[in-house]
């Protein structure tokens, strides 16, 4: 008969499938594996569900915000066309629009401040997604010279207005009169209520024509700026900047990540908190490794001397030990990657399932804003985390197998 080779690895498989007379041992090396398996999974659905909620803040907020702006830097963007025209000629820009940002006072029965949008419908279209969140009206009714108005839900709630109500802006303006001096103010109808999901803008933006825009703010023909959309927009921040020097002059130019790097970060630093937290319940699981091949090594004295006595290096006898302990964690290990990647890539049925079976509403639509469990789950988190309960394995097996290795055979063989 062949002797399989190596050795170590023969004799590894075989203790860790072999029936052994200790049952409270197997029952020890189930534990660690299944929880090797539940740390696993916690984790990749953890960070999977993290990814969603990043992903949602992301789309949400950029549905409002563009990736990059180029503003006039103090003054206003003049010859706004031309910019549009080189901006969409630049490597990755998808859309350009032209926009008139002010605050100003909204009254109707109430008041209130919000931020006034000037912008053209069309144009608008292909850098944000406020056209397509229109709930009640239309984005596109927003026509030069009609003075209408696009309002957040928030907003248009804390006005009480509705479509075809008329809302009084006042500018930040003033003008001369006969009566005096009075802010410049026009009479809006609504047209629109959109709903972004944030309520920082459904509660504080409104939209209206750009025209109109530069009427009320007596704008002439500038623009605060010029607003961009790419196809990848980590590139925002070097795409806006070789723009702005391709046009010459001094601009202004943000991204999105600094518009809003705040709540990424948060997010990042929430997520990296909970990877760490859930890692170590994944090591400590790994290392229950330890108590069990200790007690291993303990009921398997008398083998571990005869292999000695017939030559067995203490190399070997440390990888033999190495192989059982590595096996357990390598199937707790598969147990955690399958059920996580299963629960993360199927939560969207899960959840609504466990709610409609239990009778409970895991995040109501009344209360948050993202009613929804979102998941993402990624190739690379679910790889780092299946190497890092692998190599959480290795280190646990060391002790016991190092221990192993150091059994004196005539001592060991005492009492037998």
């Amino acid at each position: 008969m062949r002797l399989f080779h190596p050795l170590s690895l023969a004799i590894g498989l075989r203790y860790t499938r072999a029936k052994r007379r200790n049952h409270f041992i197997s029952f020890i090396s189930l534990v660690s594996m299944l929880g090797i398996g539940l740390g696993v999974t916690a984790l990749i659905v953890v960070i999977s569900v993290m990814n969603g909620f990043e992903r949602e803040l992301r789309l949400r907020i950029l549905g409002m915000v563009s990736h990059a702006t180029v503003a006039g830097y103090g003054a206003s963007l003049e010859g706004w066309p031309s910019v549009v025209e080189r901006a969409r000629t630049q490597p990755h820009v998808v859309g350009a629009a032209p926009y008139v940002e002010r605050e100003a006072m909204l009254q109707t029965r109430r008041v209130s401040g919000a931020m006034i949008r000037g912008v053209i419908p069309e144009l608008e279209d292909t850098v944000s997604e406020v056209g397509a969140r229109t709930t009640e009206g239309r984005f596109d009714a927003l026509e030069p010279g009609e003075f209408r108005i696009v309002l957040g839900t928030e907003l248009a709630y804390m006005l009480g207005v509705g479509i075809g109500d008329k809302v009084t802006v006042m500018a930040p303006e003033m003008r001369a009169s006969p009566v005096g001096v009075r802010p410049q103010m026009r009479r809006f109808e609504v047209v629109g209520i959109f709903e972004v999901g944030m309520y920082e803008y459904d509660r504080g933006y409104a939209f209206v024509h750009l025209e109109d825009a530069q009427k009320l703010f007596r704008e002439g023909q500038g623009v605060t700026g010029v607003r961009l959309k790419l196809d990848d927009m980590f590139r925002a921040w070097r795409v806006a900047q070789d723009l702005s020097t391709e046009l010459g002059g001094v601009y202004s130019v943000r991204d999105w990540t600094q518009q809003h790097s705040n709540v990424f970060r948060a997010v990042k630093t929430e997520k990296f908190v909970m990877f760490v937290i859930l890692s170590l319940i994944v090591a400590v699981a790994a290392f229950n490794l330890v108590s069990t091949l200790v007690m291993v090594v303990t009921d398997k004295q008398a083998d571990i001397a005869i292999l000695r006595t017939l030559g067995a290096s203490p190399r070997l006898v440390m990888g033999t030990f190495m192989v059982q302990g590595l096996t357990v964690g390598l199937i707790g290990t598969a147990i955690g990657l399958v059920l996580g990647v299963a629960i993360s890539a199927n939560i969207d049925v899960i959840v609504p399932f466990l709610e409609r079976s239990f009778g409970f509403e895991a995040m109501p639509s009344d209360i948050y804003y993202i009613s929804t469990l979102p998941s993402e789950l990624r190739a690379a988190d679910v790889t780092r985390i299946g190497l890092l309960s692998v190599l959480f394995s290795v280190i646990a097996t060391l002790y016991p197998a190092w221990r192993a290795a150091r059994t004196q055979p005539a001592q060991a063989l005492r009492y037998e």
